[in-house]
């Protein structure tokens, strides 16, 4: 009889196998607030004071000086940021400081959208939360996890702060209650997001750990590692193409140890597809080749 675990594998393998990006094509459009009144300002032209936005520079009917209660706006209309993805990479493939070159700019660029619904400064706040973590700069992760939980005041302390902390676990911690700390934050009741960045966090520990002696729980501890990569693109899918493709690139990894060629090939090509115009795909077309 099958093992249940090994069943779980065999079906997040299917899963991440079959992954498609969730892109769209298209010339990029200018980020802009839209009013609930429908009329819309680009985010270059307004600056934000306390509790008011405030025109800097004449667009489209609204003059300098002009003035809106933050309230009014309705919500953020324009493509993700170029520098969102590459940055998410960068940290994935543990550059956290080459990441931090473009997220930092980016939350600066992005703050005065943080209340307003559909920004992409949460994202790039997130990111950024989880560079400094992974730099082990505890007081920048604080700082930032503050006004993230600021921006979602409905929901207290945003869990990202949660994963913060689990990521700067001292290394005196043991790996088994790191790895612990990282799978407590895989549950049904936190968001995609947090759950993908854990898992993948986790698989990176579990990647990491010296393998015992024994064959049987050498195999037992890549099988574990290999399990947390997929769970990424099959159980938090809408943590994020990048996060799902970097974990198909991890786990196509183990795949190719293990002989399974065909099955890492369909992960690297998911991973290539994904994250498009990335690092992590040039790696993933690498990765390819050598395996033709």
């Amino acid at each position: 009889m099958m093992h249940p675990s090994h069943t779980l594998r065999t079906a997040l393998l299917a899963c991440a196998a079959t992954t498609l990006p969730l892109s769209r094509a298209g010339a990029a459009e200018p980020i802009r607030i839209v009013f609930q009144n429908g009329r819309s300002v680009p985010i270059s032209s307004v600056a934000l004071q306390v509790d008011k936005l405030t025109i800097t520079a004449a667009a489209e009917g609204f003059n300098p000086g002009q003035s809106f209660p933050l309230a009014s706006a309705d919500h953020v209309f324009g493509d993700k940021p170029a520098e969102l993805n590459p940055g998410i990479a960068l940290l994935l493939m543990g550059k956290p400081g080459d990441a931090l070159k473009l997220l930092e700019p980016l939350v600066a660029s992005q703050r005065i959208t943080a209340k307003i619904p559909g920004n992409f400064w949460l994202d790039a706040a997130r990111a950024a939360l989880v560079a400094y973590a992974a730099s082990g700069n505890t007081a920048k992760c604080a700082e930032i996890g503050k006004e993230i939980s600021d921006a979602t005041p409905a929901q207290g302390i945003d869990p990202f702060v949660s994963l913060g902390k689990a990521l700067l676990l001292p290394s005196s911690t043991s790996a088994a209650d790191r790895e612990v700390a990282l799978r407590d934050l895989t549950t049904d009741n936190l968001p995609a997001d947090v759950c993908a960045y854990a898992s993948f966090y986790r698989g990176n520990l579990l990647a990491g750990l010296k393998r015992d002696a024994d064959p049987v729980k050498a195999a037992r501890q890549n099988a574990d590692a290999l399990e947390a990569y997929l769970m990424v693109p099959c159980l938090y899918p809408a943590g994020g193409m990048i996060l799902n493709s970097v974990a198909e690139l991890k786990a196509a990894e183990f795949l190719v140890t293990l002989g399974r060629r065909e099955e890492a090939v369909a992960l690297l090509e998911s991973s290539a597809r994904e994250a498009a115009g990335t690092s992590v795909a040039v790696e993933a077309a690498k990765r390819l080749e050598s395996l033709k």
